[in-house]
């Protein structure tokens, strides 16, 4: 099978609208976590990681803004950087390149200005609701600025939205069914409706989240957006293109069990998917980026897993969650997370899971060595974790690339 490479990557989040300073906020454990500007009554908390000081016309065309709602903008922005970074478009004839983006709730922002117009006032819709909401958007949108015309589309699994896209552009560079790909997620869900919503679910933290704590109260709501370019490692070597890390493995799996209720039987098999496409055993595996939500039930599932598949050693093995810095962006989470993840292998320093304060680390979860400070260290596989609503689990595993 082919070798798959990291050449280039974008990002629009809450801490960092590009690759620098989301890696330094990251590593200086700087929260994009805040208050809401607009106070909405009668919600059960009033923080969100919020992009502040995103301004559109710095990065779309007329043309674009016309179309595009915020969380297109979003791909539309973290996409060029990782063309420009990488140089894929040029090196590539355009339909040998993938464009394969996770985005679980597509348009929030013109649903509900659009819906709120209609019972207001009733009549007719704007023209371009339709396209604007589109989780399939941002795709389209990042396909025209290109001109690339190979496969694409979007892909939405709720918070896995983002790790099964990179997963199956994985997938198609390595087989051979294109050359290149853009791959990653985008989300700008934070309205009214969205978050009324979430509060009724009685998941989001009144704080702010921080997984694994043995205090924790639940997530925090975010958006955002990752975008990698990626392509084959001798096409990457043959035009001496600059390789972040290599994606390895992917693996998948369905729990079958609950919509909202997780089961570690599931994330187990899928991280067990991933280290087997690898090529690899749970012995190499040396940090895993958990999905971590901060809430009870997904921190203490995902523990469980994690101990399904290493057994002792995932008292020892160096686990965080990054949410704790740039909020649960949904669909989005798992390409942050990929980017702090290859971060931490080109860096060899795995970032601290962020919020754990006095009260230390639940010990129900068995996980000693959770990370309370970022940590020096050269792992030879890397684990990236997503499991969403619904049962759906998808898990990347990466390596540090060595010339």
């Amino acid at each position: 099978m082919t070798r798959v490479v990291i050449v280039g990557v974008g990002c629009i989040t809450p801490i960092g609208q590009d690759v620098a300073s989301f890696g330094e906020n990251l590593f200086a454990g700087r929260s994009g976590i805040r208050e809401m500007a607009d106070r909405i009554p009668d919600l059960h908390f009033t923080r969100t990681a919020r992009v502040d000081d995103f301004r559109q016309e710095q990065w779309l065309t007329p043309g674009q803004r016309q179309i595009a709602e915020r969380s297109s903008a979003f791909a539309i922005a973290a996409a060029r950087q990782a063309v420009e970074q990488s140089g894929i478009v040029a090196a590539h004839p355009g339909d040998s390149i993938a464009i394969v983006l996770g985005c679980s709730v597509g348009g929030r922002g013109t649903e509900d200005q659009e819906a709120e117009k209609l019972h207001k006032r009733g009549g007719r819709l704007h023209p371009l609701t339709v396209p604007r909401i589109m989780a399939s958007a941002g795709t389209s949108l990042v396909s025209m600025e290109h001109g690339i015309t190979g496969p694409a589309f979007a892909i939405t699994t709720a918070c896995a939205s983002g790790t099964h896209a990179i997963g199956l552009a994985f997938q198609m560079v390595r087989s051979g069914a294109v050359r290149a790909a853009l791959t990653g997620a985008h989300e700008a869900p934070l309205t009214y409706v969205f978050l009324k919503a979430w509060d009724s679910l009685r998941v989001v933290s009144p704080t702010a989240c921080r997984p694994f704590a043995a205090d924790r109260d639940g997530m925090t709501l975010g958006e955002g957006a990752a975008v990698f370019a990626v392509e084959s490692l001798e096409s990457a070597e043959a035009r001496g293109a600059e390789i972040l890390a290599e994606i390895v493995g992917f693996g998948m799996s369905s729990d079958a069990h609950h919509i909202t209720q997780p089961n570690a039987a599931g994330p187990g098999a899928a991280m067990l998917r991933a280290i087997e496409d690898a090529g690899a055993t749970p012995d190499e595996v040396g940090y895993v980026n958990a999905h971590g939500t901060g809430t009870d039930a997904n921190d203490r599932v995902e523990a469980e897993a994690l101990h399904r598949v290493f057994g002792e050693r995932a008292r020892t093995m160096p686990v965080s969650s990054t949410k704790g810095l740039h909020g649960h962006a949904i669909g989005a989470s798992g390409a942050m997370e990929l980017l702090a993840t290859v971060l931490a292998l080109r860096r060899n320093l795995l970032p601290a899971n962020a919020g754990i304060g006095e009260a230390g680390v639940d010990a129900a979860c068995g996980l000693d060595h959770v990370l309370l400070r970022n940590e020096t260290a050269n792992p030879a596989l890397a684990l990236s974790n997503s499991f969403a609503f619904g049962g759906l689990n998808a898990v990347l595993a990466v390596r540090r690339h060595e010339s």
